[in-house]
């Protein structure tokens, strides 16, 4: 053995905390004889992912970048929706056509080139955009990268429960958000020491670097080394519907999963609501975006790695402490705004509600990630995510239209305790899930 490949076990058995890189659990000896290598492409291709998701963030970035370009408010509204369901309700669609393929990882390398392509006309709007022409081409680039978001999220989780055992996958997924977080902690504080200027060239560089980040995503996926598998089982997307609406009436752990999914949206429907309290403090100065970006960036640094250790041993707990973490959050970001003082009128305070709340979204996150996949076998792990993912984007757009609602009616305070109820009822039906690790 090669002394790389030697250095390479023995970082791998350090970071998964284990003496044996060939312990292995539901995937074929070939991929196990791999897997020591393919945990650092795993975890290369998801920094690159990751980052970029962070610097072309729909609940950060792109509002300030509208606002840079002058692009009518009510678009600010349309980013976050279209940014996720975009990704999620076309993945039942293409189930069926990435199960015909034996190797999944060049599905997931079109979708990162894809995302690349978008994040790099993103930049270009920062530069040369204006107005509602420039508004309506920044929502057109995020259309098209939320589809091919969609597209490599089937074809990564495939991969990933290919190529990488039970109880390394949430340590996978917790170490690459560290590493991220921690390269988004650094553009933050660039950001920072822009305070007031013009914002049009730092924007352009930031939505550059997203570029080149899915463009190493895409690298490494085509570096894996995946055995082919099954093909057989593929269906278009009418049979994948009613397949997957069999799966709910029958997989009754399926559908309680995918109910306690839902009502922990409120962490992800939280987050720009705080940050939206954040920015009417500090207006839309690049400062206020490298303080948010920042406190971001260590969150996600400190927080993953630790939901991604606990998530292996029990993903369903991990779902539940989130859900009381949300509710928690949602609440004293309430309570800031009705404290007196001068202090409550800075970014300061939001920004630590902010990263409170990013700490508890990444357990969702990795939580419910790490579930799905281990509650599918390798025949119909695709399908599982697929159909998941529809069901809750579904879902975003009606939840996520009705929050927006009660949020211009009540106020973002008091739709943030709405936000707190709504996390309670997912701790409390996350409690109920069945183990799968």
């Amino acid at each position: 053995m090669a002394a790389p490949e030697i250095s390479q076990r023995r970082l791998y058995e350090r970071l998964t905390g284990d003496d044996d890189s060939r312990m292995c659990k539901d995937i074929p000896d070939e991929a196990c004889d791999e897997q020591p290598r393919s945990f650092f492409l795993h975890l290369i291709a998801s920094l690159g992912n990751k980052l970029a998701d962070e610097l072309s963030s729909a609940r950060l970035v792109l509002p300030w970048l509208l606002g840079v370009i002058g692009a009518p408010l009510w678009m600010v509204g349309l980013l976050v929706p279209i940014r996720e369901s975009g990704a999620l309700l076309p993945q039942l669609f293409v189930a069926g056509f990435i199960r015909l393929k034996p190797q999944r990882k060049w599905v997931w390398v079109a979708g990162g080139l894809l995302q690349a392509a978008a994040a790099a006309a993103l930049a270009l709007l920062a530069l040369f955009g204006s107005g509602g022409i420039g508004g309506a081409l920044v929502l057109a680039a995020l259309v098209a990268l939320s589809l091919a978001r969609g597209l490599s999220s089937i074809a990564t989780k495939d991969v990933l429960g290919k190529t990488i055992a039970k109880r390394r996958r949430g340590t996978l997924m917790g170490w690459s958000g560290s590493v991220a977080g921690a390269v988004t902690l650094a553009a933050g504080g660039v950001l920072m020491l822009f305070e007031d200027r013009p914002g049009e060239i730092a924007l352009a560089v930031l939505l550059g670097v997203a570029a080149l980040g899915w463009a190493l995503n895409a690298l490494c996926a085509a570096r894996i080394r995946e055995a082919p598998g099954a093909v057989e089982g593929g269906a278009n997307a009418w049979d994948s519907i009613k397949l997957g609406l069999r799966l709910l009436r029958e997989d009754r752990a399926f559908l309680h999963f995918n109910v306690s999914r839902t009502l922990l949206l409120a962490s992800a429907l939280a987050l720009p609501w705080v940050a939206l309290l954040g920015q009417q403090q500090s207006g839309t100065e690049l400062g206020g975006l490298g303080v948010l970006i920042v406190v971001s960036g260590l969150a996600g640094m400190l927080a993953s790695p630790v939901w991604g250790k606990r998530a292996d041993t029990s993903s369903r707990r991990v779902m539940r402490d989130a859900g009381l973490g949300a509710a928690a959050c949602c609440l004293l970001g309430a309570a800031i705004t009705w404290l007196p003082g001068g202090w409550t009128q800075t970014v300061w305070p939001y920004a630590l509600v902010y990263a409170l709340l990013v700490i508890v979204h990444a357990g969702v996150r990795l939580g419910r990630k790490t579930y799905v996949v281990d509650m599918a076998d390798g025949d119909n792990r695709a399908l599982y995510v697929a159909l998941s993912n529809t069901i809750t984007g579904v879902l975003l757009l009606v939840v996520g239209g009705a929050v927006g609602a009660l949020g211009q009616w009540l106020g973002s305070p008091a739709l943030l305790v709405v936000l707190a109820a709504m996390a309670l009822a997912a701790a409390a039906s996350a409690s109920r899930l069945p183990e799968v690790e």
